[in-house]
C-alpha cells in the first residue's frame, strides 16, 4: 500500500457526517474533528503506513476501527453521573500528552518513570479520557474519581494464563477489555504474586491489553522476559514500554535494563 491509497482507504473509513477532515502536507499528518467543538484526533500517515506495511493490512483496519469508535464516543457527549462504575484507570507510556489537542487538562497520576495513569469512562465499544473540564461540569472532585475507577478496576474479573519456560514461570492477563495493563494497579493481585513467588518476582505492561509477570528463577529467565516484553510490544496496538520492572517486596515498580545472558541493572 503507497501513501495515496492509504489516504483513500482513511478518508473513506473516517470521514462522515459532522466529522471534518485535514491534511497537513508538511507534517504528513491527518487532522479529524468530531463536531463544531474541535475535538478530534490527529494521526501520522508515515506511522500508519509504516505498520501497514511491516504488521499487515489487518493492523490497519483495527486501527481505524477504534479511532472510529473513539470519534463516535466524542459525538455522543457521555456524562459521568450515573455512570460512575464505568470509571477506570488506564496506564500508559509516560510521554502520553497530559492536554487534549483542544488544551483540556486530562486527569493523571504518575505511576513509574515510564508510566503515567491516566483515567477514562468506558463507553462499551470505546472509551473516553476524563479531564478536569468534564469532571467541573460533572460536579465530581479528582479523588472521587480515582477512588471510583480503583474500586472498579478491582472488582472487574480477570484470567491468569501460566507457562513455565526453562523453569521461570510466566503469568498472563489478557481479558482484551482495555484493563490488561492497568491491573498492575490492584495491589490484592500483586500481593498474590508475590506470596507465591519462588524467585524474583517481575512484570511487563507492553501495551494496554496484556499484563505479565514472571518468576524468575535463573538468568535465562530474564531473557526470556525480556524478547516476550519487545513482541508483545512490537504487537501492539496501544504500546506502553517495552522495559519491564522488577516489583519489591512493598509492590513498588522499578524499570530494569536487561543485557543479554545477564541479571539486570536497575
Amino acid at each position: 500500500m503507497d501513501r495515496a491509497e492509504l489516504k483513500k482507504m482513511v478518508t473513506q473509513r473516517l470521514g462522515a457526517e459532522g466529522r471534518t477532515l485535514y491534511f497537513d502536507h508538511k507534517k504528513d499528518s491527518l487532522r479529524i474533528d468530531q463536531g463544531e467543538a474541535g475535538k478530534g484526533v490527529s494521526l501520522s500517515l508515515a506511522e500508519l503506513l509504516r505498520r501497514c506495511n511491516e504488521e499487515g493490512t489487518e493492523i490497519l483496519d483495527e486501527l481505524l476501527s477504534a479511532i472510529d469508535r473513539g470519534l463516535k464516543a466524542i459525538a455522543d457527549s457521555p456524562h459521568l453521573r450515573g455512570r460512575e462504575n464505568q470509571i477506570y484507570p488506564v496506564i500508559r507510556s509516560a510521554s502520553f500528552p497530559e492536554q487534549t489537542p483542544d488544551g483540556r487538562t486530562l486527569l493523571s497520576k504518575q505511576h513509574t518513570a515510564e508510566t503515567k495513569i491516566f483515567y477514562a469512562l468506558d463507553l462499551g465499544k470505546a472509551a473516553r479520557l476524563i479531564d478536569l473540564q468534564f469532571l467541573t461540569q460533572e460536579g465530581l472532585d479528582e479523588q472521587a474519581v480515582r477512588e471510583l475507577a480503583m474500586f472498579n478496576l478491582n472488582a472487574s474479573p480477570f484470567k491468569i494464563k501460566k507457562d513455565v519456560v526453562q523453569h521461570n514461570a510466566f503469568y498472563f492477563v489478557n481479558m482484551n477489555d482495555g484493563y490488561d495493563a492497568s491491573r498492575i494497579l490492584n495491589r490484592k493481585l500483586i500481593g498474590q504474586m508475590r506470596v507465591q513467588a519462588k524467585g524474583d518476582l517481575t512484570c511487563a505492561i507492553p501495551h494496554q491489553d496484556v499484563l505479565i509477570f514472571g518468576d524468575l528463577v535463573n538468568p535465562e529467565g530474564y531473557d526470556i522476559l525480556a524478547q516476550m516484553t519487545m513482541k508483545f510490544y512490537m504487537s501492539g496496538h496501544l504500546r506502553i514500554t517495552m522495559l519491564p520492572f522488577m516489583i519489591d517486596k512493598k509492590g513498588a515498580l522499578e524499570p530494569i535494563f536487561i543485557m543479554a545472558n545477564k541479571r539486570p541493572g536497575v
